[in-house]
């Protein structure tokens, strides 16, 4: 028997896994602890149901999931809109220095999941998925390079790097704490600031008004459009694969640039923002939900010893050269925390890593405002080249 849902059911499915995800990460503390997106949760929880009732011979569902790739091109652009360069003057040299790093991650990642995935006869694309791409990308990228790289004739590449973000984020939560906590014992570590230092006065909130939001809405649609037109003008002159969420990406950290040196008033974070939290959760639970959890099945042990790799390299990286470069102080250990949360899965799990660590021993505003930043915004600057570059070698 089988199920087919159009394109209208499938968004509807989509939105009511996210918000039956938010539902269940609230409720549930292991999900809070390990700061697991909603979306992961409940397109995941579908996925299974879904392969259990076609391994069992039940039902078997078939989605419409043809708005997906509109979402993920909007979520893009809005990273792209958020990328201001004048971001980099706020965190002066130890961003630079942290920036960096995570470009750094970004290539030795793409390696160990490369050259793993040859050890095991496995395609090198699959490797990649297991490196960049989920590791310092998380199931955004995951699920948007999947579906590019299933397109170049490579099955599966989207469950794996579903799968792989998802051992990845669980991996940041757990090690993060530790590792700065064996930091801060070593070197005995303590904040430079007290918690009463590190309040700041929160500016006064503007609303949103439906012309500001509108402004964005043309903002973000012209870069998409631009973006795709030049993304597949350079792909057809060239040969070399460039998604066109990558091309509207930087299209829009152009324009956001340039936006801010003559009328920096004109972008309005807020309505960016809202915009980039819903095209995301809807992107997400849409792909997570349609991921074919048999296919994974056989490759689940690479899969597994990649990540574990990863999660050993950025460990030993983070606490000998990046606590040092970054000044062998209580800042630089709270930063190395957030570089294990969003090296291994996502801002949010950076952001959660620090948590832990300030509420315990004290504030850091260096780290508070470096690694969002970059996390959020700037890493994609350098990932994503990296990761394309690997991606037509070898396509």
């Amino acid at each position: 028997m089988t199920l087919a849902l159009n394109q209208v059911n499938t968004i509807f499915l989509a939105v009511a896994l996210l918000v039956l995800g938010t539902f269940l990460v609230k409720k549930t503390g292991v999900l809070q602890r390990f700061c697991i997106p909603a979306p992961v949760v409940g397109g995941l929880l579908f996925a299974i149901i879904a392969t259990i009732l076609k391994t069992t011979g039940l039902l078997t569902i078939t989605l419409d999931t043809s708005l997906q790739s509109l979402f993920m091109l909007t979520f893009f652009t809005t990273v792209g809109l958020g990328a201001s360069f004048q971001l980099i003057k706020l965190g002066g040299k130890l961003l630079v220095i942290y920036w960096l790093a995570c470009g750094f991650l970004a290539l030795a990642q793409n390696v160990i999941g490369v050259s793993l995935a040859s050890l095991f006869g496995i395609h090198p694309l699959i490797g990649m998925m297991a490196g960049a791409v989920s590791m310092e990308g998380g199931h955004g990228a995951a699920s948007a390079f999947g579906q590019t790289i299933e397109e170049l004739g490579i099955p599966s590449a989207l469950s794996i790097g579903i799968a792989a973000a998802t051992f990845g984020l669980i991996a940041g939560g757990l090690v993060g704490g530790p590792t700065v906590k064996y930091l801060l014992g070593k070197y005995n570590l303590k904040p430079a600031e007290s918690a009463e230092d590190a309040v700041d006065v929160k500016e006064h909130a503007q609303p949103i008004t439906t012309h500001t939001f509108f402004i964005q809405v043309l903002l973000i649609t012209f870069c998409m459009a631009l973006g795709t037109y030049l993304g597949d003008l350079f792909s057809s002159a060239t040969g070399f694969v460039l998604p066109g969420y990558v091309g509207a990406m930087f299209v829009a950290v152009i324009v956001r640039n340039i936006v801010d040196k003559f009328k920096p008033q004109a972008i309005d974070m807020k309505s960016i923002n809202l915009i980039s939290d819903v095209t995301l959760g809807i992107f997400l639970s849409m792909a997570l939900m349609s991921i074919k959890l048999w296919e994974v099945a056989d490759l689940a042990l690479p899969i597994l010893v990649i990540v574990l790799v990863q999660v050993v390299f950025i460990v030993l990286f983070g606490i000998f050269i990046l606590f040092r470069l970054l000044g062998k102080n209580y800042d630089a250990a709270v930063m190395v925390a957030g570089f294990t949360g969003h090296g291994l899965g996502a801002t949010p799990n950076a952001m959660a890593n620090m948590a832990a660590v300030t509420e315990r021993f004290g504030p850091s505003r260096k780290a508070y405002l470096i690694v969002p930043i970059v996390g959020a915004f700037l890493i994609d600057v350098f990932a994503m080249p990296i990761i394309i570059t690997t991606l037509n070698l070898f396509k």
